[in-house]
């Protein structure tokens, strides 16, 4: 038998609870005795901890938010003379040691002069820095970030 082959009651009868001592609920109706929780009506708020100061209390309140996504590598235009090509992508920043490795985002932005040509394929840049390679007789692309590539453990996995 499979748990989606199960043939259940969609909705099953509410026990009576506390009505005699031969119906094994009897007397406290399975309250336990006296206390608190034992009386009609009980309720107590979410972390509530029984007097102490609750957990959501005792931590201390902390700013912002941690973002889930990578922050992008930021390349400026002034920086692009380091790079010893014309065409400019992230493998050949990350050989000029502009940026930590080529699988990340990548954004120019501009800061100084640009003065010589350049075709840069990466995945952002600002506006400003897009006019400013333009004007020195280059191009801009935007590309998709470089995935990095399968290692052999994780190969196997894609091959079986």
């Amino acid at each position: 038998m499979k748990y989606h082959e199960l043939q259940v009651k969609k909705h099953k009868a509410a026990t009576r609870r506390g009505r005699g001592i031969a119906s094994g609920l009897g007397k406290t109706a399975g309250r336990g005795t006296k206390g608190q929780k034992a009386r009609t009506g009980y309720s107590r708020r979410p972390g509530f901890a029984g007097g102490q100061n609750p957990l959501m209390q005792q931590l201390p309140k902390l700013p912002g938010f941690k973002s889930i996504h990578a922050k992008s590598a930021i390349v400026f235009t002034d920086q692009l003379s380091l790079v010893k090509s014309v065409d400019i992508s992230a493998e050949s920043l990350f050989k000029a040691s502009l940026i930590n490795h080529p699988y990340q985002n990548i954004k120019l932005l501009k800061r100084g002069e640009l003065k010589s040509k350049h075709n840069v394929s990466l995945t952002s840049a600002s506006v400003s820095a897009i006019t400013a390679v333009e004007n020195a007789g280059g191009s801009f692309t935007k590309v998709d970030r470089l995935s990095r590539p399968a290692t052999k453990k994780n190969a196997d996995k894609v091959d079986s």
